[in-house]
Order: C-alpha cells, then sequence, then structure tokens
C-alpha cells in the first residue's frame, strides 16, 4: 500500500527520479517487458503530485550489473543528486534494480534519510528517516543480494560442471574450430594455418627459445594468423612475440582442455582504492584439466617439457641454473653456481679489455662491509670447462658435424613451405575475388568498381607471393659433395678445431654446453689459489677437477718490481698525489704495509730516477683532458662521461686500473654530440623496439661500429639517438 501522506510539499518542489535498469544486454533486448513495466513509473511519479516537467528519467545503467556500482555512471549521477537535496523521491521498479550490494543500498539509504528523499517501489512508498520504513528497505535489500548470492551460486555451479564435462569454451585460439558436438575441438581446415603454427612448435624444439622463433619467423618474412572470436576470418599479419609465446605456453595446442587457469582478486592499492587484478595460478591449482581432449599439434609430455624450457629461460631460480643463452664471453653463464651458497653465479665484465668473470650475488659481512662470497675470473674456468666437454663428446663429433646440413636444410624446408602455402592462399583469394566480381550485375556501377578494385588487389598479392616463392625456391641450400662431405667427416672427428674456429660465436659455444651440461659448481680456496669444478652432465654424471687460479705478489721490504713498473708507466701523466690514489685503490702498499702519499711517490721516483709530470701540449689528433674537462666541452654531467666511457659511445684512456679516465677531444668525437634532433636518428626504447634486442645489445654494436650514434645534449628527451635501417630487421637474428 502506499501511504501518500508521507508526500510533504517540499518533496513536491524537488525532482523525482525514476531509476531503469537491466542486468544485462541479453535481458535489454529480450526482456522487454521488465523495462516497459520501469519506464511506466514515470507516470506513477505523476500520479503522486510531481509534474511531468520535474520527472527525470535515469536509464544509462542499460546492461549493467547490480552488483557493484562500478560502471553505473547513472546510480553515481543518482547518488549526487540525492546528496545535493535535488530530489523529492527516488521511484525503481523493485530495490534489486537500484543494487544488489548492501553496502551500496545502505549508503544510498543514509543519503536518503539525510536529504528528506523518499523511495517508492511496486510495493509501497517509503521515508528511510523512519524507522520501521528504514526496516522494511533493509530487509529488502538483504533478500536482494541473498537473491544475488543465489542466481551467482547456480550459474557457476553450471558453469564448472560443463567445465568438468570439457564442454565450455568462450573462445578458441587461432588453429581450432569448433566441432560438430556440443564441445567438439577440431584442427582447423586450412592447412596454411595449421602449418604456421607446427612451424612454431618446430622451431621451438630446435631453437628452445620462444624469442629465437619469433626472431627467425621475422627474418624469413613469414605472416602469421589471427582470428578473433567476432571475426572468424583468418587475417594474415607481421607475428608478433606475444603471439609466438602465447602458443608455445597454451595448453589447447597440446590437446588438452583446462578451466581456471586464472582467478579474480580484489585488493587494496596504496591510495586505498579497490582494485582488480587477474593472478595466473600453478597447474595444481588448475579447477579442471583434462589431457587428450581433443587432437593437438604436441603431445602433453612435449607441451610440459617446453613449459620447463620457457620457465628456466624465463625466470631462473636463485639456487639453480638457467636462463636463455645471450651474448657475451662469459661461457658458464647460467650454468655456473656457487659452491659455498649454491646461488646462480652471475656474469661481470671488467677491464679495457672487458674480461668476464663470476661472481656470487648473496654478500656476507666481512669487517662490517659487504663481500661476495665468490669472485672469480673467467678465462682458466671456462678453458677447464671446454677441455673436458670437448674431452666427453669427443665420440659424437663425426655425428654432431653432419647433423649441421640436415638442420639447416629442415629450417629452409619449413620456410618453403609456409611460402608455398601462402602463394596457394593468394591464388584462392584471387580466384574468390573474380568469382564475387563477375557474379555481380553490370548495372550496380557502384559495387562492381568496389568488386574490381579488390580483385586487382588480389591480383597483385598473389604476383608478390609468387615471386617471393621462387626466389625462395632458387636460394635452397646447396647439397653437399661426396667430397665435401668427407671433409666435414673429418673436421668432426676433431672438434677441437670447430670449437676455437673463428665462425662460431659465444652463442654457439654456450647452447653446445648447454645440450650436455646442467650445472659447473663453483668453489674457490683463495689460500690455495684452486678453484674446485663439480660438471654434472645430464644423467646424473659428475666430474670433478681443480683449476689452478692466479696467484698474488706477496709485499716485500722493497717495492715490488709491479709497482715500480706501475710508477714509471704513470709518471710522464700524472703528479705524485694522483699517481698515490692509483697505486692505493689498487691494493698497491709500501714496503712496510702503509698506503702510498704523495711524499712517499716522490721518493720512490727520485731514487729510480723517474721522469717527473709535464702538462703536454695539445696534439694534432686532440688534446687529452679530464672527465670533468670534457664533460665541461661536450655540456653535459661528468657522470654521463663515465657512463658512456663504459658503454663504448666516448673511447677513453686509462693507463691503467683506477688511473683517472682521459678523453681525447677530436673532431669526431665533438661531431657525436648535437644540439638538434637529426632525421633517421631514434630514442635508445625505440631502437630497443624495432631492432628486438636489448639496450646491453644496442650499445654493444654501437662500440662495434656496427650501428652509429649521436647524443642529444638539449631538449626534455635528450641522450643516445640510434641511426637504425628499417630494411634490414633481423640485423640482430639469430647466429647460425
Amino acid at each position: 500500500m502506499t501511504d501518500n501522506t508521507k508526500i510533504k510539499p517540499a518533496h513536491l518542489q524537488r525532482a523525482a527520479f525514476v531509476y531503469v535498469r537491466q542486468s544485462t544486454a541479453a535481458q535489454v533486448e529480450r526482456n522487454r517487458e521488465s523495462t516497459q513495466r520501469q519506464y511506466r513509473l514515470v507516470e506513477r511519479a505523476i500520479s503522486l503530485g510531481w509534474t511531468r516537467e520535474r520527472v527525470t528519467l535515469i536509464d544509462e545503467d542499460q546492461g549493467r550489473s547490480g552488483a557493484s556500482t562500478e560502471g553505473r555512471t547513472g546510480f553515481a549521477k543518482l547518488t549526487t543528486a540525492v546528496g545535493l537535496r535535488h530530489v523529492g523521491i527516488v521511484l525503481a521498479l523493485e530495490v534489486s534494480r537500484m543494487a544488489r550490494n548492501n553496502a551500496d543500498w545502505y549508503r544510498l539509504l543514509d543519503l536518503c534519510g539525510m536529504t528528506d528523499t523518499l523511495i517508492a517501489d511496486e510495493d509501497g512508498l517509503y521515508h528511510p528517516g523512519l524507522f520501521n520504513d528504514r526496516l522494511v528497505l533493509g530487509l529488502k535489500g538483504t533478500m536482494s543480494e541473498a537473491e544475488l548470492h543465489v542466481l551467482r551460486a547456480r550459474l557457476q555451479g553450471g558453469i564448472r560442471n560443463k567445465a568438468a564435462r570439457g564442454e565450455l569454451y568462450r573462445g578458441l585460439p587461432v588453429g581450432f574450430v569448433r566441432g560438430d558436438q556440443d564441445g567438439e575441438v577440431r584442427l582447423h581446415p586450412d592447412e596454411a594455418v595449421r602449418g604456421a603454427i607446427r612451424t612454431i612448435f618446430e622451431r621451438f624444439a630446435e631453437t628452445g627459445s620462444a624469442r629465437q622463433v619469433w626472431l627467425w619467423l621475422r627474418s624469413q618474412e613469414l605472416s602469421f594468423p589471427l582470428q578473433s572470436n567476432r571475426l572468424p576470418e583468418i587475417r594474415w599479419v607481421t607475428p608478433t612475440y606475444h603471439a609466438v609465446h602465447s602458443v608455445l605456453t597454451s595448453p589447447i595446442y597440446a590437446g588438452a582442455y583446462v578451466y581456471g587457469k586464472t582467478r579474480r582478486e580484489h585488493y587494496v592499492d596504496d591510495a586505498g582504492q579497490i582494485r582488480k587484478r587477474t593472478r595466473h595460478l600453478p597447474r595444481a591449482d588448475w579447477s579442471v584439466l583434462l589431457p587428450n581432449h581433443h587432437d593437438g599439434f604436441i603431445d602433453w609430455e612435449t607441451y610440459q617439457g617446453n613449459q620447463a624450457r620457457i620457465a628456466k629461460n624465463t625466470r631462473p631460480r636463485a639456487h639453480h641454473p638457467g636462463g636463455a643463452v645471450r651474448e657475451g664471453a662469459a661461457l658458464l653463464q647460467g650454468l655456473a653456481t656457487c659452491g659455498r651458497c649454491g646461488r646462480r653465479l652471475k656474469v661481470h665484465y671488467e677491464g679495457r679489455a672487458s674480461s668476464p668473470g663470476y661472481h656470487c650475488p648473496g654478500s656476507v659481512l666481512v669487517n662490517g662491509r659487504g663481500s661476495f662470497c665468490l669472485r672469480v675470473g673467467a678465462g682458466r674456468v671456462d678453458q677447464a670447462v671446454a677441455d673436458s666437454f670437448l674431452t666427453a663428446v669427443a665420440p659424437a663429433g663425426v655425428e654432431a658435424a653432419m647433423a649441421a646440413e640436415t638442420t639447416l636444410e629442415a629450417a629452409h624446408d619449413a620456410a618453403l613451405k609456409q611460402w608455398r602455402l601462402e602463394a596457394e592462399r593468394s591464388r584462392y583469394e584471387t580466384e574468390r575475388a573474380e568469382r564475387r566480381y563477375r557474379a555481380v550485375e553490370p548495372e550496380n556501377r557502384l559495387v562492381a568498381r568496389g568488386l574490381e578494385a579488390e580483385w586487382e588487389k588480389r591480383l597483385r598479392e598473389q604476383a608478390a607471393a609468387e615471386a617471393e616463392l621462387g626466389r625462395r625456391e632458387q636460394q635452397r641450400p646447396r647439397q653437399l659433395t661426396g667430397e665435401e662431405r668427407d671433409k666435414i667427416r673429418a673436421l668432426g672427428s676433431n672438434l677441437n678445431h670447430v670449437w676455437s674456429a673463428t665462425t662460431t660465436t659465444d652463442r654457439d659455444r654456450k647452447e653446445l654446453l648447454g645440450t650436455l651440461i646442467e650445472e659447473v659448481n663453483i668453489a674457490v680456496e683463495r689460500e690455495k689459489f684452486l678453484a674446485h669444478l663439480t660438471l654434472r652432465y645430464r644423467g646424473g654424471v659428475l666430474s670433478k677437477f681443480d683449476v689452478e687460479l692466479r696467484r698474488q705478489h706477496i709485499p716485500t721490504m722493497r717495492n715490488d718490481e709491479t709497482t715500480i713498473d706501475l710508477a714509471r708507466r704513470l709518471a710522464p701523466h700524472y703528479p705524485d698525489a694522483v699517481i698515490a690514489g692509483i697505486l692505493n685503490r689498487q691494493g698497491k702498499r709500501s714496503p712496510r704495509g702503509e698506503r702510498f702519499t704523495a711524499n712517499k711517490i716522490s721518493s720512490l721516483r727520485n731514487y729510480w730516477k723517474l721522469p717527473r709530470f709535464r702538462k703536454q701540449e695539445p696534439s694534432l689528433d686532440g688534446e687529452l683532458v679530464t672527465v670533468t674537462k670534457a664533460a665541461e666541452i661536450l655540456g653535459i654531467a661528468p657522470g654521463t662521461v663515465h657512463r658512456w666511457i663504459l658503454d663504448g659511445f666516448i673511447v677513453g684512456e686509462q693507463l691503467t686500473q683506477g688511473a683517472p679516465w682521459r678523453i681525447r677531444m677530436t673532431a669526431e668525437l665533438r661531431s657525436k654530440f648535437i644540439e638538434e634532433e637529426r632525421p633517421g636518428y631514434v630514442s635508445m626504447i625505440e631502437a630497443t623496439k624495432r631492432l628486438g634486442v636489448t639496450r646491453q645489445t644496442v650499445l654493444q654494436r654501437v662500440k662495434r661500429g656496427d650501428l652509429h650514434a649521436v647524443h642529444l645534449a638539449r631538449g626534455k628527451r635528450k641522450g643516445l639517438r640510434i641511426k637504425v635501417n628499417d630494411e634490414h630487421p633481423d640485423l640482430f637474428g639469430p647466429t647460425s
């Protein structure tokens, strides 16, 4: 019943708000009777005394759930108007239309009670400020929330039951289509699509890296099929790393049905706002996992092995070896572990020659200071491991050498097969465009012209695809003759020659080691100048041996020869105080074990008749200046100069370790620092995106001269600019 006595003149002077909502778009489309009933609430507001001009209809939340206020602009507009005392009454078909969440519902009740705003539904008229009405409204809100819980539980139960049978699919990735039966999944009928997916798995089996697969696809200029749930037609696009990684990590390609891999969670951020996030669950927490559910591109065992390889490449654990093979001279990168704490050793490069070394990232306190529990040079250790490896694989040398030709031929055939399918698909698209053009009525010139243009476009694409196919067929790797095979067998019998060949890169050597060795544990005895190595081969076989390390010079009561030689080299270039600092930084001490001072250096120089420092006159090829002076001339910070020296962008001179850097200010160096942008040069971030490599790799190529770089000294985006040749996207492709 409606108690119209609750309506006061003050209520009629304010507006009447009619709130309309349906939970889903399907309800809006199909359940129109409910929508019409809600719209008729406008007439009820008029019957209660409000004029039509004072009735406001809010229907912005059609197709929105009432479980929360997120995304409900209409409800937000309603609560704002109520809080500003612009509303006299709020009308809704039922309480559930306004909110199915008690927190949102009671917030609205509190606002209405404080602002003297009435609430009306089909059952009656209420004043939230009155106890009995507030009690009834609160009970209705609780029942509405309970109803939502029951509906959601029923829906989720049905979804879980259907998923447990392997029949629930919200969408299929590219390479699969739905079958005739409920829940049936089949491989895509297009051979080109299936071939593209199989090529990804075949290349990953050879390289063991998702990134290497992606780079190979780019180098071969192969396209990748893209399929949308809304548009079932296949589109061929340039492959992305995300697409390749998704194919390799999705269990559906292994013939498995999976449900519940992720979970939606709510959390409170630093600003106190409630946010949502998607958490990827471990395999043990997946709700449903049905192996052998349908035909896949690989089996389940192969999928599990692939995931282990990908996890090892991307997320190696602290106490376990692993990591993708990268550029660098450190042979045991990803394989070396600490003999003291078991952590995976990290790689460092030091000195003018960038000599590699290994250190343990777990530091310990020594005399109140942090110190690495292991730090050793890589030279002798890497050589000992390489010798042990070559000795172990010597019997398989011939087979390994002959497998190179087979691998090269297989890679070429895989790319050629995809291009043949591409040409065939292009011919089909051309024929279909021709049939569509010939089927249109000639009088319909607007449609005919559009179809003719489409036909011409397909003809051009077909010609380009067939031309590329012909070019690649002509570039087939040449088959080896019998004489050449004999030479390869002779070379394979002696892997030492292959290992030390100039054509064999550091990356190749690391990949060879990774095929046989799982871990190299290193323990160092500094007192005995020994490194104890334990090699763990695949299969569990262990090999232990010791490596003698470089011995340190023991100080005597007179200056050792290295100190004197170093002082002799430094004396013409630096004052006595600077020389003392250099010797101290290198750990040199006087005959009595004391730190060097300017006076001690002066005495040493006078005794050994070393030359005195004199400021040199500027030479024709540029003046030698300090880092501070170079920073002043170039208009950059001294720290930036040090960074560019280490990265190889600026060539610096350092007579010995610990000596001040000196930069020769040549015209070429000055030309690298510009004031305005140059065409063809991009930022470091853009260069890494275009080339598909890391910042460190770009800097290495700049240092070697493969890429040209300049430094932009002004503007908000000052810094390095790299000249990238877009015609060679495979500049950093995988080495053969």
